[in-house]
């Protein structure tokens, strides 16, 4: 079967890392055949960096290349548009997170991606992650009885020559802060784990930074299930990332997720243990080299088994969406200083809002 050849938009810092394994041949069945970014300077370096052609305009580029996937790795507040204007040309579409900023641009992408037949994959590569998966079987198999408490803590390092890299870091119609961008994964695994969210109130501040934005948040969260959840968020770590972690209590069984990438097992508790429970630590733990982990990697490989076998994304414009609706819902408590109780239509929330509307 040849190879499902790949076109990037959006040269920037996420981009290298999708270009970087793409070309690489660390993912079998993918080609990099181009780039593409409106700043010429990092177009033409990526270009010649990974030896593809390059454009400053995406249309141009999908007139002049034939792909199978394009990647969409722009500003978090462009995926709407790139997301749009591309799905009528090409069959599948990767978008990094957030998959945008507001419900109505999330409804937008699932409407023009449905017309349009194109299959949408929203990056969430925490969901690869080794131990993870692992403590996603345990509680499908049930080991942890009813859970009660779900926790997520972001602790990352991100100075303020993090935010002058670019304009649109750090701003509501572009970025948001830590919730919408660093611990938006973080967020989707409690979500994926934990289950359906019934309300959340949360409160933020910024500091030791200048943006428009927060970069430390703290929220609790009242799930579905009756489970409570906590999540503690923030780039003012200093001097570097401190922790990614997940933790997961329940009656029967208590798992904590650790590292700066939710990449090693910290703790691994059943009240009824199985033999397989004693390699968890050597087995299903990683050491990456940085916060993305190695979960891009196994991302695109479920990228390519989707497409050349016809299975279901993980992913797809749902379930970003409901990941959205929760960050947004977090916004919207900060805002009021209220308990906010999904499903809802933010009022107040400054997440995506451009030109003051």
């Amino acid at each position: 079967m040849s190879s499902l050849k790949v076109a990037i938009v959006g040269c920037g810092r996420i981009g290298f890392k999708h270009c970087q394994i793409i070309s690489k041949g660390m993912i079998k069945g993918l080609e990099l055949v181009g780039v593409c970014d409106i700043n010429p300077l990092r177009a033409k370096e990526f270009g010649n960096s990974f030896n593809v052609p390059y454009f400053l305009d995406y249309f141009q580029m999908l007139s002049k290349i034939k792909c199978d996937i394009v990647s969409i790795l722009t500003e978090s507040g462009n995926h709407a548009k790139h997301t749009i204007d591309i799905c009528k040309y090409v069959k599948n579409i990767v978008v990094e997170k957030p998959m945008c900023l507001t419900l109505d641009d999330a409804d937008s992408i699932i409407e023009a991606c449905d017309k349009h037949g194109c299959r949408l994959f929203v990056v969430k590569q925490n969901r690869f992650n080794l131990p993870v998966l692992k403590l996603k079987e345990a509680i499908d198999k049930g080991r942890f009885g009813k859970i009660f408490l779900a926790t997520a803590r972001v602790r990352w390092c991100r100075t303020q020559e993090y935010y002058d890299m670019d304009a649109w870091r750090g701003t509501w119609a572009m970025d948001g802060g830590v919730l919408a961008n660093q611990a938006s994964h973080h967020i989707d695994l409690l979500q994926w784990l934990a289950g359906d969210v019934e309300s959340v109130f949360a409160k933020a501040s910024t500091t030791s930074v200048n943006i428009e934005t927060e970069n430390t948040a703290i929220a609790t969260i009242k799930f579905s299930s009756g489970a409570l959840g906590v999540i503690e968020a923030t780039t003012a770590t200093r001097p570097k990332d401190l922790e990614g972690s997940i933790s997961i209590l329940g009656e029967k069984g208590s798992v904590v997720i650790g590292g700066f990438a939710v990449n090693k097992i910290e703790q691994w508790e059943f009240v009824e243990k199985i033999t397989e429970d004693e390699e968890v630590f050597s087995k299903y733990s990683e050491n990456p080299p940085d916060v993305y982990g190695f979960g891009h990697i196994k991302f695109y490989e479920h990228v390519v088994d989707c497409i050349n076998n016809n299975k279901k994304q993980l992913i797809d414009g749902l379930e970003g969406r409901k990941n959205i609706e929760l960050i947004t819902a977090l916004y919207e408590s900060i805002e009021t200083g209220k308990e906010v109780f999904l499903k809802f239509r933010p009022k107040r929330c400054k997440l995506g809002v451009k030109n003051g509307t």
